[in-house]
């Protein structure tokens, strides 16, 4: 529902109540922010978005006040957009939610490290830590049997500074550091001033460049789709398939409605794409036409069902796949992959599959040498992600855009160089998954999973 006009924009006296809760916040003194006063995660935010270290007054004997003191100083010092929440295990810091609560409502791109009652662990967003790297540092950490708060973050603070990327949010250098008066109304006049058109052309400047680039990967997926429909297309019409000619049955008539009904709503899906996340769908339409196609060859020569398969991995515009045979990519390691009878055979022979060429800046290449921009269009061909597509892509550039944190099925995003840098404000405009898993109090890795509710997992701290 519209909002009513009325509401669509502040009055003065909003305004005026706005501007002075802004003023209240620079002016009014606040205690050391590595020991704010408790108020769940809302409270948490608020203490890093001034200090890299929060420690909540009910787990002071985790980590007193000098030791907090002296890893805020660390962090600061290095300049890395790290940041530290040691937290007593309450109702008001969920286990599921609390580390992508506190990365929403901080607002700000880096790494955050929480210890939460005797449980760790850790997440990033993937311009300032691979999640790999994160998982596999908090994993070490565990391992390495520190289990005080005080070795434990430090541990992981002096390896974190050591990788991490971006630089410290300008917040951390505020007036509430020396108390000035003056300078505090200062920086509410140019909070006044700038503030809030200086985080809009920020923000704003990061969605047009995003938006640009998935224009790009777009059009450059609308070639390639373009022609894979094209290719569909001109197997129908060598079918010479007639639903009434003599030995017809229902089922063929079934299979070949199918196929035909895959040709059109691949066309519709292509032409309603907007961003390159949308290709999936269409090239999961064309591979269930292509298996319609060959189960209705089959019945026209009174041969065996062929079973679901994935389409051939080499060129999906073969048609679904007959055997798996083992391949390996320039450099890489052999492993089982789908193939279509006829590049089967030519691997048999000792000669190279038929590839499916895509265009890129260094010429044509096989579609696994190519840019992120290809991964939706091979998800839906092979499953995404979460299927089999990573495993048959190890060793590739594809596969590594797809290991790495990169997440080509994260909409709205298309490549960790489209986001704003560690330590730059992007609010709660992040992957999800990059702060999910669960977090164990007992040794072993960071047992990042799926992402079970944003964070960290139930029950495992």
């Amino acid at each position: 529902m519209p909002a009513h006009p009325r509401a669509a924009r502040p009055g003065p006296a909003t305004a005026l109540a706005g501007l002075l809760l802004a003023l209240a916040a620079v002016l009014v003194p606040t205690p050391n922010s590595a020991h704010a006063a408790d108020g769940g995660t809302g409270a948490v935010a608020d203490a890093l978005k001034k200090s890299p270290v929060y420690v909540d007054p009910r787990a002071e004997s985790q980590l007193p006040k000098p030791d907090a003191d002296a890893l805020a100083k660390k962090i600061k010092d290095a300049g890395k957009p790290v940041f530290v929440a040691v937290l007593p295990q309450s109702a008001e810091f969920p286990p599921a939610t609390v580390l992508k609560d506190v990365r929403s409502l901080t607002g700000v791109t880096g790494l955050y490290a929480i210890r939460l009652g005797s449980g760790f662990n850790a997440g990033a967003d993937r311009q300032v830590m691979a999640k790999n790297a994160v998982e596999n540092l908090v994993g070490a950490v565990k391992r390495d049997g520190a289990d005080d708060a005080k070795s434990q973050l430090n541990s992981f603070v002096d390896q974190a500074l050591a990788q991490a990327k971006g630089k410290a949010p300008g917040s951390w250098t505020g007036p509430h550091e020396d108390g000035s008066a003056t300078a505090a109304w200062l920086a509410v006049g140019g909070v006044l001033a700038v503030g809030g058109g200086a985080g809009y052309a920020v923000l704003r400047r990061s969605r047009r460049k995003r938006e640009e680039r998935e224009r790009a990967e777009l059009e450059a997926l609308r070639t390639v789709v373009d022609e894979d429909i094209t290719a569909y297309g001109e197997e129908l019409d060598r079918l010479a398939f007639t639903p009434s000619e003599p030995g017809v049955t229902d089922e063929m008539r079934q299979d070949y409605e199918r196929a035909l009904d895959a040709y059109d709503k691949a066309k519709e899906q292509m032409t309603a794409a907007r961003v390159p996340q949308d290709v999936g769908p269409v090239t999961q339409t064309l591979a269930d036409g292509r298996f319609a196609l060959a189960t209705l060859a089959a019945r026209r020569k009174g041969g065996p069902l062929p079973e679901r398969r994935m389409p051939c991995f080499f060129d999906p515009r073969h048609g679904p796949s007959t055997i798996d045979v083992e391949w390996a990519p320039a450099g890489g390691a052999p492993r089982p992959v789908p193939a279509c009878a006829a590049d089967a055979a030519r691997i048999d022979a000792g000669q190279a599959p038929e590839a499916r060429m895509v265009h890129t800046d260094q010429g044509p290449q096989p579609y696994w040498n190519a840019g992120p921009a290809y991964a939706p269009w091979a998800g839906g061909y092979f499953g995404g992600a979460g299927g089999m597509l990573g495993g048959l892509l190890v060793g590739t550039m594809l596969g590594s855009l797809i290991s790495a944190p990169s997440a080509f099925v994260d909409a709205g995003h298309s490549g960790a160089e489209a986001l704003l840098g560690g330590g730059e404000f992007s609010g709660s405009d992040f992957n999800p998954s990059d702060f999910s898993g669960s977090l164990g109090g007992a040794p072993g890795g960071g047992d990042f999973g799926g992402d079970s509710g944003g964070g960290f997992g139930a029950g495992d701290w």
